[in-house]
């Protein structure tokens, strides 16, 4: 069952300290209020002290006890500017082209995770996917049996047993045209990161085609790339190419192939490119009134995750449990 109460258990056990690149934004102040009242996770804003306590007065926001660093005046700047010419020297990175990089919140952010002052990042309130995405990819990289970083979105909705009913999609904003590796990789990762959130993980790769009734390059693809994802772990359920209501209806699923194990019963889904994975998970969030947690980055060396710029303070502060967890 899914429930910020495990995650918060956990964070109390072992307390964890999250950045946050945007340290003035009325909806991290929000947040990071919330999460000072408690004890299990500390915030770490990104920006100019006065700018952000300021705005934190005039929003009526308590964050005492927050950490507040200025890219501009940190005490550790020259060590931060030497790893980063360490980590990007085959690119030609110099002290010069390093300094004006940590200047960015971004950057200067992900690399107090990877100098172990911070355990975990969230960006994108105002930045990006692809300004939070960008300095993680070059400076904290993948694991080394990851190849790519994508993404799952989470979906809940409470049920009539009383149950949340719990989704995952990938890769809904990530990986534009993922290749047939690419979407086994997506789906193991997120197999694994269903796990974390309490689902059995039950993977759908989706198609307009359930087992060859329909043709194409696409359904090609779906079918070949389920086919790797069974060879990358065996022993995860998995199946395809299937069209949605084969994959979620049991009676659907009976006519149209009656001997899949997933099929009928799929809670995880792989999309085939990010326009069908997007419009799916949004159609889920507004018109099946399940509540959307993500995107949750797969595949990076530490817990970096992204916002929606449409975020509000309750999603800011969800999603730094999430990630923090993660951690």
């Amino acid at each position: 069952m899914f429930g910020f109460g495990e995650m918060i258990n956990i964070l109390k056990k072992d307390p964890k300290k999250i950045v946050f690149t945007e340290g003035a934004d009325p909806r991290i102040l929000e947040a990071s209020s919330r999460l000072l009242a408690s004890t299990f996770l500390t915030p770490i804003l990104i920006g100019n002290p006065d700018e952000v306590n300021e705005a934190a007065e005039e929003s009526g926001f308590n964050i005492r006890g927050a950490q507040i660093i200025d890219p501009n005046n940190y005490d550790r700047i020259d060590e931060m500017v030497d790893l980063l010419c360490e980590i990007r020297k085959s690119k030609g990175m110099t002290p010069e082209k390093a300094r004006k990089v940590v200047s960015q919140a971004n950057y200067f952010g992900t690399m107090l995770v990877k100098m172990g002052i911070a355990d975990a990042l969230l960006g994108g309130a105002t930045y990006s996917t692809a300004d939070t995405v960008r300095p993680a990819l070059q400076i904290i990289k993948t694991k080394p049996e990851n190849s790519i970083v994508s993404s799952v979105f989470i979906l809940v909705r409470p049920s009539a047993t009383g149950a949340n009913e719990v989704l995952a999609m990938a890769d809904c904003a990530i990986n534009i045209s993922p290749s047939e590796d690419e979407l086994a990789e997506i789906a193991v990762e997120a197999a694994k990161c269903a796990k974390v959130f309490g689902i059995d993980p039950k993977v759908a790769f989706l198609s307009y085609s359930t087992f060859g009734s329909g043709s194409g390059e696409s359904v090609d693809k779906m079918r070949n790339a389920a086919a790797k994802a069974k060879k990358l772990n065996p022993d995860l359920p998995v199946e395809g190419e299937l069209q949605f209501d084969a994959a979620v209806a049991p009676r659907v699923a009976k006519t149209k192939c009656p001997q899949s194990e997933v099929a009928g019963y799929a809670n995880t889904f792989i999309f085939p490119d990010i326009n069908a994975g997007n419009i799916g998970y949004k159609m889920a969030q507004r018109l099946g009134q399940f509540d959307a947690y993500g995107p949750i980055l797969l595949g990076l060396n530490a817990p970096i995750n992204d916002l929606s710029r449409g975020c509000n303070a309750l999603e800011v502060y969800s999603m730094a449990i999430i990630t923090a967890a993660l951690a």
